[in-house]
This record gives C-alpha cells, structure tokens and sequence, in this order.
C-alpha cells in the first residue's frame, strides 16, 4: 500500500480508536514518554538554555528517532504500516478524553458544585481553579478546549500527514515537553526556552488550519474571521491566540482576560470583546466545535496526503515517458 493511503488509513483508523477507547487510565505511551523525560531532566538540568536545549533535543530525537526506526521495520509488510500508523494517531490525540474532561467540569458547574468543577479543572489546564469563579472556570474549559482541539488533535494530523508516523509522534514529543518545562517559571524560564520555542514552530500550521476549520464548522463564519485578524496578534502565544479567538468568534462569546498561573496573575487582552460572557452551555457548544474541527482536520490531511501523492506520481509517469 503507497504511503498516502496508508496515512489516511491510519489516520481514520486512529482517529475512530480514540472515540471509542480514548486514553487509557494507565500505560499511556505519551505518559511513558513524560516519565522519561523527566528522568532525562533530573540528570540533565541547569539554569541555563543550553543545557535546556539538550534535553529537547535528547527527549524529541529519542522519540523521533525510535518512530523512523519502528516505521522502517513495518514498512512494505502489508497492513502492519496501517496498523502501525493507526497506533500513533490513537497515541497522539486526545480529543475524547478532551471532551470527557471539560463536560465534566460543565456537569459539576451545572449541579452547582463548584468545588467539584474546580477539582476537575486541571485536568484540561494549569490555571489556579481556587482563584476563579463558576463563569471563570466556564470560560477557563472553553478556552482549553480550543487550544486543545489544535494541540491534540489537529496539530498533530499536520505533522502526522507531512511525516508519517515520525511526525506525529516528534510533534506530540515537542507539545509534552513544551507542557513540562515551556512555561515561565523561575525553575523552566531558561532551561525550558528550547522547548517553548521548538512547540511555537511545531504547532504553527495546526493552530492556522484548527482557527480556519473552526470559522467553517461554527455558527459564525464572519465572527471566526472577524475576532482572529482583530485578536490573536494580542494573545501572548503565536498559536493559543489564533485558535482562541477564531472558538471566541465562532461561538459568539468573549475569552481572555485575568487569569492565574502558580500563583502569578496575568491579564491577558479579551478575544471578540463583541460576545456575550461564557455561559456553562457554552462549554457543550465548544466541546461540538472540536468535534466538527477534528472531522474536518482528517478530512484536510489525509486529503492533501491523498492528492500529493497523486501529483507526485503523475509526474513521475511523464518524467518516465519524456
């Protein structure tokens, strides 16, 4: 099977295993991988970006590199590629577990637990729960859902639809290691530069492709548009902004503002300041979105694979006849 229809294959294949199983409670191959590297950190770290920059490269290569060799060792061994690429993807996403999360959190809020909702709420992110409110942590889930939606779904098919099984598992290696020691704190803010960086690189194209498929797949296409050129320079992060905005304005809500890390308080710039405040419901209404993004983002990269590799052998038959 050609390389093309063996991504699309997977991808769907991948893709389906995630609705039904999503990530398992135990074993999980990206927790395996966090574990790792954490050990590789405790041998490794200095306040220093160098050093920060080893262990990216340690942790991503290791990783990148076992992928090109177990993809090497499948490949022309029918449908072991498929079967192998399927397994990535079911690894490397995580929007049904996604999902699961912020409805939970939606649930707990709808019963007027609040305690509830923010004990669930780092689940889905690392904010402070304590310091916000019930319209806080909505806005909080929303939020992540759709910075989530790009990087654990969408982003990865990018990455996975450009370079096969090493893609996929290099960019989900680069998005973990950006989530242990890319933010800024006083321990991370030298040694987790490298990998802050190399996740703006990596998460690019998914983040441009999920703010475009959501202005498509929600109730507001003008509004999507509209939010994303006005906002997402605003937000602190190149990819989080657009992705944010584009949610923002296609559910027809305002995100950003104060916010908590660690104790640190941030204020961030509002995206769509023309919405309406964050309501439970919305939470629902963000958790489809992603759904209809996620479908779209397969359908985008296993077709651009698809149709890549027609042209590319099409040339390849008239090169031959010339």
């Amino acid at each position: 099977m050609r390389g093309d229809h063996v991504f699309a294959c997977g991808a769907a294949a991948g893709l389906a295993a995630d609705l039904v199983l999503a990530d398992p409670r135990r074993g999980h191959p990206v927790a395996a991988f966090g574990r790792a590297a954490s050990a590789v950190e405790g041998a490794l770290w200095r306040d220093h970006r160098g050093w920060g920059a080893l262990h990216a490269l340690v942790c991503a290569g290791g990783a990148t590199g076992a992928a090109v060799l177990a993809d090497r060792a499948v490949r022309h061994r029918g449908v072991l590629p498929v079967v192998l690429t399927a397994a990535s993807v079911w690894a490397v996403v995580g929007g049904t577990t996604l999902g699961r999360e912020a409805r939970a959190v939606a649930g707990a809020l709808a019963a007027g637990d609040l305690d509830a909702a923010r004990g669930r709420l780092p689940h889905l992110c690392g904010r402070d729960p304590e310091a916000l409110d019930g319209p806080g942590i909505a806005r909080a889930v929303v939020e992540s859902v759709a910075e989530n939606t790009s990087d654990a779904v969408t982003g990865a098919l990018v990455w996975g639809a450009l370079g096969g099984v090493p893609g996929l598992v290099a960019f989900r290696a680069v998005n973990t290691l950006d989530a242990m020691v890319g933010h800024r704190s006083p321990r991370y803010r030298r040694f987790g530069w490298a990998s802050a960086r190399l996740d703006d690189l990596a998460g690019w194209p998914g983040a441009r492709l999920t703010a475009a498929l959501a202005a498509v797949a929600g109730g507001d296409a003008r509004g999507a548009v509209r939010a994303w050129r006005a906002d997402a320079a605003r937000h602190p992060s190149p990819n989080a902004g657009p992705v944010e905005a584009a949610f923002a304005g296609a559910l027809g809500v305002r995100l950003g503002g104060t916010l908590s890390y660690d104790g640190r308080v941030e204020h961030r710039p509002v995206l769509n300041a023309e919405g309406r405040a964050v309501e439970v419901a919305d939470v629902e209404r963000a958790v489809r979105l992603s759904r209809r993004v996620s479908a779209l983002a397969l359908a985008v990269c296993a077709g651009g694979r698809l149709a890549y590799g027609t042209v590319r052998r099409g040339r390849g038959r008239g090169r031959r006849r010339g």
